[in-house]
């Protein structure tokens, strides 16, 4: 059974920037997709970020573009999303989930983490 664990979350102003971990165990961290969601009004979640397996390919919510940065080493099992000029509308709880293939384009989840609180201040 895989488990992902985040951490990172906390209460920042807003322009500055907070990095979330999400710590995976089970050996198939290296052969999955990872990615970060967080909450939307009307939404059951809004997709902010994917890497692929290898970290070659990141993919990223408009919203987030040019300010969020996915990145993972599979040697520590870990996914980190760096979140710089954050504003007050991204406070959330950012969930990571382990996809079911090597691809940052396929949505389909096999994991989730518990969530992390995010709060941006103005």
């Amino acid at each position: 059974q895989v488990r992902l664990v985040e951490f990172g979350g906390g209460l920042v102003q807003a322009g500055g920037s907070l990095r979330l971990s999400c710590v995976a165990s089970g050996p198939t961290f290296s052969s999955a997709a990872m990615f970060w969601f967080r909450p939307a009004p009307g939404k059951e979640r809004e997709f902010v970020a994917a890497i692929s397996a290898s970290g070659a390919i990141t993919l990223y919510a408009d919203s987030v573009k040019g300010r969020f940065t996915i990145s993972r080493d599979n040697a520590k099992h870990t996914v980190y999303l760096q979140m710089d000029i954050l504003k007050p509308e991204g406070t959330a709880v950012y969930y990571c989930a382990q996809g079911k293939s090597r691809s940052a384009y396929t949505r389909s989840y096999a994991y989730w983490g518990q969530g992390n609180q995010v709060t941006v201040s103005s």
